[in-house]
């Protein structure tokens, strides 16, 4: 199918683009932001909000008409493969299958601070309104915080017989989640044959899902990702087949 932006009426091409220009506020820089929107095929491109950051920058929201299609039929996504489980589902999966305790390790890598977005899934408080991994009785959950080098994610995978490891990043800077997720996957094929190697899993909002293959992880999770999407994922990726790190 083949559609367009919407704005004010249907088909229009309507659309709002928010940017940073490292220029203090002036009719200048609201030139300069009308510019670059033009220049990025936005006709006409109005700079409806214009606010200065300090006395060197300035931040602009700018509203326009793009004349772009977009073929959905050509669009890649990740779609969920796997089955939504509630937690006693969830549970009485792995200890069916498994006949102990799934072990989960998780953490937040090199020197992201930002712990809310593993703590959201793996607290026990949850988010979105589901509980956390800590929540379900048959996973045992170690949360290794935040700021966790890559040496020792491996050792507290290893020393906790980990089958699956999660990780999640939020500082994205010069592309530090790439490079910490590719550093991390190829630390532990090196630390495991590739038979007992845990599930690997990273998640954080600047993320793309189709990544995983790319990154030398399992799966790769995005902005929005509830801890029972978390979850069911682990229970059909380590219940429903005999070995790990398969992927």
């Amino acid at each position: 199918m083949i559609t367009r932006p919407y704005g004010d009426t249907t088909g229009d091409g309507m659309v709002q683009l928010s940017f940073t220009l490292p220029m203090p506020h002036s009719k200048v820089a609201e030139g300069a932001a009308a510019q670059l929107a033009g220049k990025m095929g936005m006709d006409p491109a109005l700079v409806v909000h214009a606010r200065p950051m300090g006395p060197d920058f300035t931040f602009f929201v700018v509203y326009g008409r793009v004349s772009h299609l977009v073929d959905t039929d050509k669009v890649e996504v990740v779609e969920r493969d796997y089955p939504l489980l509630t937690p006693k589902e969830a549970n009485a999966a792995i200890k069916r299958a498994l006949r102990r305790r799934l072990v989960v390790v998780g953490g937040c890598i090199g020197t992201d601070a930002h712990t809310v977005g593993i703590d959201a899934i793996l607290n026990i408080k949850g988010f979105a309104g589901e509980k956390g991994l800590e929540y379900y009785r048959e996973l045992k959950v170690v949360n290794l915080g935040a700021q966790v080098s890559v040496p020792q994610l491996v050792e507290a995978a290893r020393a906790e017989k980990a089958d699956a490891v999660l990780v999640s990043q939020v500082v994205t800077q010069r592309d530090a989640h790439l490079l910490n997720t590719r550093e991390m996957s190829a630390a532990f094929r090196e630390a495991y044959p590739s038979d007992k190697r845990p599930l690997l899993v990273v998640g954080g909002p600047r993320f793309d899902e189709t990544m995983a293959g790319e990154l030398g992880v399992d799966r790769v999770f995005s902005r929005g990702t509830t801890p029972g999407e978390v979850a069911s994922y682990l229970v059909h990726r380590l219940t429903a087949a005999p070995q790990k790190g398969s992927a």
